[in-house]
């Protein structure tokens, strides 16, 4: 018998073609610069022993406007996540892991919220900004990833190169102003975060 999680995550993909079948009446549709990746995770019936990542699937590649209109509203809003699970919106050719080339000397641009409501609207202004290359960095991006739990929410900016300082702290400032946050947000690189959970932050705006 399927786990719920493979049946969500079989729900998703197969959702995420009909969605983009509802685009076909455009003639001209509206090319981003690049591709993008939206992917699904969910954490919340790991099985035992599983390694982490072992639940993470691609579920879409796109690269227009129209495809990513229909995709978000008809899947990829996080209050549609079970609680535990993560979307996550990379580059295409890059994978949401520690372990990918693209990731591996990078880090993250973190913000909580404990408002679903709150949450939905900085994963919309986050996911414009990337497909709409808003960013003067914008080379240095990853993706973003949404991670719904029970107590509180995470969005997180996950980008290349964690010691170009110059680079992070210009990326922080301008996240920051697209989401409307105003407490300090904090950055913490992948390399700390693989030898501790909670890893300290090296960069705050």
């Amino acid at each position: 018998m399927a786990s719920e999680a493979a049946v969500e995550v079989n729900a998703i993909s197969a959702a995420a073609p009909e969605a983009e079948a509802t685009t076909g009446a455009e003639k001209q549709p509206h090319k981003l610069e690049r591709k993008w990746t939206f992917w699904f995770d969910n954490q919340s019936r790991p099985k035992q022993g599983a390694a982490w990542g072992t639940s993470l699937r691609k579920v879409y590649t796109f690269d227009t406007v129209e495809e990513f209109w229909c995709l978000y509203d008809q899947i990829f809003k996080p209050s549609k996540l079970p609680g535990n699970a993560d979307f996550h919106l990379f580059k295409a050719g890059i994978e949401p892991k520690w372990e990918d080339p693209e990731c591996a000397s990078g880090g993250k641009w973190s913000v909580t919220s404990n408002r679903k409501a709150n949450l939905e609207n900085m994963w919309l202004e986050t996911l414009m900004a990337l497909i709409g290359e808003q960013f003067d960095e914008a080379d240095e991006i990853c993706g973003v990833v949404a991670s719904v739990r029970q107590r509180q929410d995470k969005l997180a900016l996950w980008t290349k190169t964690a010691t170009n300082e110059a680079a992070q702290m210009g990326i922080g400032r301008k996240w920051k102003e697209i989401i409307g946050v105003n407490d300090k947000i904090t950055y913490s690189f992948h390399d700390d975060s693989r030898r501790e959970r909670s890893a300290k932050g090296r960069y705050n705006v």
